[in-house]
């Protein structure tokens, strides 16, 4: 028996329409250990939204929930095989509707994101199992992540307990695009701030008393080479917030950027290289640059002769009748955490568009499709 489109079609409207912004999966969270109960198989919830807590990353609120892990005995050949798809989605995701158009497009009402990042993948891994139980479908041990917080540089997977994993070959349901494609590498993600400090003065009376904050920013930018700064890294200024009136030289300027790469020490150097830039620029003008800066997730690459790109290739052919493609992606997702556990894995293209807009869409077809793709992802293959 294939997937069943009627009951992947109601359960994609039904996920849509709860709420589940990031470190507010609790509809979410209890809707899959409720339903992962009912295929007969038994869920555990971790306390994500606790270490995140702690480390003052979230505060508290009712809504929270934590990762939510469960494991299927094998009933046929293989190694144990990990599938993956996140709970929370973008905002703004309050209040989101499917809506199915006449031509087989799903959209939201466009005052929200649709949500099909991630609720296509839940939805096509949660068929998968109940394809599995109801057709007797040999396939080795399944073990099942579907973690909080990915949206926020994965934080859900960056604390999740992984000695609890047996698989070493993962397959993240989370990327946008046509189906058929996987990313088998993705970047380092370093966010930073900067702050400028300099001096006060009166713009009028005496601009030679005051140092500019502003003006050592804008020299230490154009620097700087923003966007590619090589073929594989590149460096973005994203906001300058600074000055307090037109009339006084601004003695405090605050810039925040990012860098990615798929090479993580280039990420480094790249770092490396954006503050000292500023430390030189800032000493010239006898002002002070503070410069810090945060690794949000590494950069992974999946080697084309794992067993995940086997089984997605091999797949690819019998649903698709083609040849998967292979990317690079410039994006993170909750593999790059997976893969700093030696787990090797790919993200695989999930029935979503246009992700984080009010213009997102996915279809009928496509979310049928990703479903009969994970239901061959995970079987046995002898």
């Amino acid at each position: 028996m294939p997937a069943n489109k009627d009951r992947i079609l109601n359960e994609f409207i039904k996920l849509v329409s709860f709420d589940s912004e990031s470190y507010h999966e609790r509809k979410i969270a209890d809707y899959l250990i409720d339903e992962l109960g009912r295929i007969g198989i038994e869920a555990q919830e971790d306390r994500a939204y606790e270490i995140l807590s702690n480390e003052a990353v979230i505060e508290k609120n009712s809504y929270n929930a934590g990762n939510i892990f469960a494991r299927t005995p094998a009933t046929g050949s293989g190694k144990p095989l990990l599938f993956s798809a996140h709970m929370d989605t973008v905002k703004p995701g309050n209040g989101k509707r499917a809506i199915v158009q006449e031509d087989g497009r799903i959209t939201s009402d466009g005052t929200t994101v649709l949500g099909a990042d991630d609720i296509g993948g839940i939805v096509a891994i949660l068929e998968m199992l109940r394809v599995y139980k109801e057709d007797s479908i040999p396939h080795p041990e399944l073990e099942i992540i579907f973690p909080i917080a990915e949206e926020p540089y994965g934080q859900g997977s960056r604390v999740f307990d992984y000695t609890q994993i047996k698989a070493r070959a993962a397959f993240v349901l989370d990327l946008s695009g046509s189906l058929g494609r996987a990313a088998i590498a993705a970047p380092t993600i370093i966010s930073f701030t900067i702050q400028i400090r300099g001096k006060s003065a009166h713009a009028g009376f005496c601009p030679e008393d005051g140092i500019h904050a502003i003006a050592i920013a804008s020299e230490a930018i154009s620097r700087l080479k923003n966007g590619w700064v090589s073929e594989d890294t590149t460096l973005n200024i994203g906001t300058i917030q600074g000055g307090t009136q037109r009339n006084s030289v601004p003695d405090y300027v605050e810039i925040t950027g990012e860098i990615r790469s798929l090479e993580h020490d280039k990420a480094l150097d790249q770092e490396k290289h954006v503050k000292e830039i500023f430390d030189n620029v800032a000493k010239k003008y006898g002002g002070e640059a503070a410069f810090e800066s945060t690794i949000q997730i590494k950069s992974y690459r999946t080697s084309k002769d794992s067993e995940a790109v086997k089984r997605f290739e091999a797949a690819c052919l019998k649903i698709f009748s083609k040849e998967g493609e292979l990317i690079e992606t410039y994006g993170g997702s909750d593999h790059n955490h997976f893969a700093q556990h030696e787990i090797e894995g790919i993200v695989v293209a999930s029935a979503m568009q246009d992700v984080h807009t009010t213009s997102e869409y996915t279809t009928i077809d496509d979310l049928y499709k990703v479903a009969e793709l994970a239901i061959e992802l995970g079987r046995s293959t002898v």
